[in-house]
């Protein structure tokens, strides 16, 4: 991990986002088990070897001096781990720089995804000056899909990701100005 990122704590009304770390670990593994908050994520999920080198090798790559996964707290519960928040290139391999977010299921349906993932929106446009975002989703994850657009990212189409339906957004600079941000 880029030893800058370490210092990129965030706030927002109601979050604390803090670089995840190994101290995040077990409760990354214990997220990615529920079958439901992963049904729509392709992926190693099953609390074994790969899913447990693929969660450590996120969290100790330095993805560069502004990218990274933030983990998610809410200021009324700072030691209670809600999910993680994620800005890093794309497929962790770019070109390009996308958003991503996963929550507990008890977090869902309560603002948190949009929270977190606005702030560090705002962290990647005036922050660390990037000129274009991409996110994307399962064609079926309306929850991911709605907090896309919540954010303000524009859907670009539709397509598959590792062999799944996927709709795929981007936001530039000129889309964040416009809505004021």
């Amino acid at each position: 991990m880029n030893p800058r990122f370490e210092t990129l704590h965030f706030e927002t009304p109601n979050l604390l986002l803090r670089p995840r770390t190994l101290e995040h670990f077990e409760a990354c593994i214990a997220m990615d088990l529920d079958p439901l908050v992963t049904r729509y994520v392709p992926g190693p999920w099953d609390g074994g070897r790969a899913h447990r080198d693929f969660v450590r090798s996120r969290i100790e790559r330095d993805f560069g001096e502004s990218c990274g996964y933030w983990a998610i707290f809410a200021k009324s519960a700072p030691d209670e781990f809600l999910g993680w928040v994620s800005f890093i290139p794309y497929d962790a391999v770019g070109p390009e720089l996308e958003m991503g977010w996963r929550l507990v299921q008890r977090a869902w349906g309560r603002g948190i995804a949009s929270e977190a993932a606005g702030r560090i929106v705002e962290h990647a446009f005036l922050g660390a000056g990037v000129e274009r975002i991409v996110a994307d989703a399962h064609a079926l994850n309306e929850a991911s899909l709605g907090v896309a657009r919540k954010l303000g990212f524009r859907f670009v189409r539709d397509g598959e990701f590792e062999g799944l339906p996927s709709k795929f957004f981007e936001m530039s600079r000129a889309d964040f100005v416009a809505r004021g941000r």
